[in-house]
């Protein structure tokens, strides 16, 4: 018997005008919402927060993208393919002169030496690369190791993949790695650790020592580490040490690193995953799937400023270096505990001496008490009480832009 499915009806009133959102009829009878999958996500952050910046006319020290692009060669460079005929699919693993430029990249930096046919491949952006590392390696009831607070996608593609993670809690007012939480952690079902150093949010570093300590625990128990490393060019106090580079670590390691961070073009949304080829092509599996290629005429473009001088390098740190304490500086100023960071450009505060005590409500609440836009941490957080009184600032803004937003929050009290 053939089956008949019932006609949904449209629905009787126009859909918003409301900045290109989804309209959805009140009701769809059996339809589902959603999937399970979406269970608790909600809307990102960072979506909610850029929102209410843009309709307060707020200063934006929440998302963290630069307010300036990024080097002027760069961009030529995007024009020259775009004019170029550059601009039909690429090959799914990226154009062979970008795999080129960060297989050369990672010997340059880091001593890591990489076939670019089959152990590096391009993705849209780090972030794409980490759901498809996580969809690519993680089967349902797997056990993902991952450091709290979590930069929002880790908790919704483990979601996503089925997996279930497992926090190793980075504290105030350090944030340092704690070995015994770590090996704690472990379980049987336990099969990947999902790293990020330099760590968003809290813009800690992970030492040499501390690292090793990943190292032992991943080598003990043959876990695969799927290492976020795009800020590996923000680092002020500590050096980035990439983890595939110590004993035993290059075979079970992918890298994941993108362009956006370390050039200024966050929406370029190009990035990249290296390692031993069947980890590349584990993450090549689940990806060939989602965008399976994109930003064809900017990926040549990110190959030449992979290979910019030492000096772009260096410049480019002091700047955020020197924007960093102007905003560390200010915000203490103003009474607020200050973290100061060792890398990435966010920095992270402890409100309560301004006599507030709930991130979430300080954050929603500054746009129209201040007009300064900031991140609640406990968002990244399963540990919402340690969490709750902190707050995230970006630093990546002109100097200027950063004195507006500190003139402006010096009359926040409660």
């Amino acid at each position: 018997m053939r089956a008949t499915r019932q006609r949904l009806s449209r629905p009787a009133v126009s859909p918003p005008e409301n900045g290109g959102a989804i309209y959805f009829p009140r009701s769809l009878g059996r339809v589902k919402a959603h999937s399970a999958r979406l269970d608790g996500l909600g809307t990102t952050i960072f979506a909610e927060m850029s929102a209410l910046a843009l309709r307060t006319g707020s200063v934006n020290l929440g998302q963290g993208f630069p307010d300036t692009d990024g080097p002027g060669a760069v961009i030529e460079a995007a024009v020259e393919a775009l004019r170029g005929g550059r601009n039909q699919y690429a090959p799914g693993t990226g154009v062979p002169e970008l795999r080129a430029a960060v297989a050369e990249h990672q010997r340059r930096w880091y001593g890591i030496e990489l076939d670019p046919d089959t152990e590096v491949a391009v993705t849209t952006g780090a972030t794409e690369a980490i759901a498809a590392a996580l969809l690519g390696l993680v089967d349902p009831g797997d056990e993902v190791i991952a450091l709290e607070p979590y930069y929002d996608s880790y908790v919704a593609v483990i979601q996503m993949a089925g997996g279930a993670r497992r926090p190793v809690t980075l504290r105030p007012p350090d944030f340092r790695l704690s070995v015994d939480e770590l090996r704690a952690a472990v379980t049987p079902r336990t099969t990947a650790i999902l790293l990020n150093t330099p760590h968003n949010p809290t813009g800690a570093v992970l030492t040499r020592e501390e690292l090793e300590a990943v190292a032992a625990v991943a080598r003990e128990h043959d876990l695969v580490v799927i290492s976020d490393e795009v800020y590996e060019h923000l680092t002020f106090d500590v050096p980035h040490v990439p983890v595939a580079t110590l004993p035993g670590m290059a075979e079970r390691t992918l890298t994941i690193s993108s362009g956006g961070k370390t050039f200024s073009f966050t929406g370029w949304k190009v990035g990249w995953a290296t390692g031993p080829a069947s980890l590349v092509q584990a993450m090549l599996g689940a990806k060939q799937f989602m965008t399976y290629t994109s930003g064809s005429p900017l990926q040549p473009a990110i190959a030449l400023a992979l290979g910019l001088d030492d000096d772009y390098y260096a410049s480019f740190t002091q700047r955020m270096r020197s924007q960093r304490d102007q905003l560390c500086d200010g915000l203490a100023a103003l009474g607020l505990e200050v973290f100061v960071p060792d890398g990435t450009y966010f920095v992270t505060t402890d409100i309560r001496p301004l006599g507030f005590d709930d991130g979430l409500d300080f954050c929603r609440g500054l746009p129209e008490r201040a007009g300064v836009v900031a991140i609640p941490h406990q968002v990244f957080w399963d540990d919402k009480e340690t969490g709750r009184p902190l707050v995230r600032w970006a630093f990546c803004k002109r100097p200027e832009v950063i004195s507006e937003a500190l003139d402006r929050l010096s009359t926040i009290r409660r």
